[in-house]
């Protein structure tokens, strides 16, 4: 496992911070970290950066205790709250964050051209911090994360203040890194980009982690079927691949994979039936977490 915690725990004279986390993240996947604001998700990845003492319990990156200054060498990490120089420019801002990684200038230069393309501000280099959008200068943060090419990436909040067009940008960035082989951890609370990025998934609240899976073994989304013509035939067959189907009305809600999908269809149409549409249920990580976590703030 790239991380590895047990019972790690981090409190501030007994108070905040979290309790008690126990995890696994594997190589080369996107595992979520999804709580409300406020719920110790920070404190949980500064604690596993070595920027915070954890209270108790034990935790390994790369199979080194947390903190193992040769560990960190092959860590990315992006803070959530961020601020840069606005005097300088993005070429600057990284070259010295290549500095700070102690890379060799000759490296440094060679690299800046790789992650200039990677974070798609070819030709903006030379533009002042100041004059960047909202978005480009999460890119540019991306960038000094990434410029020591690092096996695992530690992204807090990275699309929260972007529009839609910024996130998607920011979203495809972290796919890009996924398809390089990068374990990515990434703390949010924006549900949308769990559910269109993430391996697996934990929640956290009020610092207890709650749940803890794939997205399909968190939500068990089910398939909705608007049909008619239902019948006895039609529901006693359909049986065999969900017992618990549900039917109200003319809507139809199965638990099934998506490999089993073909066969329902086949199902309905060999015993009469007439589809009108057929998908799975949005919105269910929402359901999920609102569930979990409760609708109210309690900070």
């Amino acid at each position: 496992m790239v991380i590895q915690t047990d019972g790690l725990t981090k409190q501030f004279n007994g108070k905040g911070g979290f309790a008690n986390i126990s995890l696994s993240v594997r190589e080369g996947e996107v595992f979520s970290f999804l709580g409300k604001n406020g719920a110790g998700k920070s404190t949980f990845v500064r604690t596993l950066l070595g920027i915070l003492y954890p209270t108790s319990g034990e935790a390994t990156i790369l199979g080194e205790k947390i903190g193992n200054v040769e560990i960190r060498k092959q860590i990315g990490y992006l803070p959530e709250l961020f601020q840069y120089q606005n005097w300088l420019t993005g070429y600057e801002l990284l070259f010295n964050h290549g500095l700070l990684y102690k890379m060799d200038r000759q490296d440094i230069k060679k690299r800046i051209e790789e992650v200039l393309l990677t974070i798609g501000l070819k030709g903006h280099e030379n533009k002042k911090l100041k004059e960047y959008s909202k978005g480009m200068k999460q890119r540019v943060g991306l960038g000094c994360a990434i410029l020591s090419n690092p096996k695992i990436l530690f992204l807090d909040e990275p699309t929260s203040a972007l529009d839609p067009v910024g996130r998607k940008q920011v979203r495809d960035i972290i796919c890009n890194l996924k398809n390089q082989g990068k374990t990515i951890f990434l703390n949010t609370h924006l549900l949308s980009e769990v559910e269109m990025i993430s391996d697996r998934v934990a929640i956290l609240d009020k610092g207890q982690m709650k749940k803890i899976g794939t997205m399909n073994e968190l939500t068990n989304s089910p398939v909705i079927v608007s049909l008619e013509n239902i019948n006895d035939d039609m529901i006693s067959e359909l049986k065999k691949f969900d017992p618990m189907i549900n039917i109200l009305s003319n809507n139809m809600e199965i638990h099934v994979d998506d490999q089993t999908i073909p066969n329902v269809v086949s199902t309905i149409v060999k015993n009469d039936g007439l589809i009108y549409m057929i998908k799975r249920k949005e919105n269910v990580l929402e359901e999920l977490f609102i569930n979990t976590v409760g609708e109210v703030d309690e900070r």
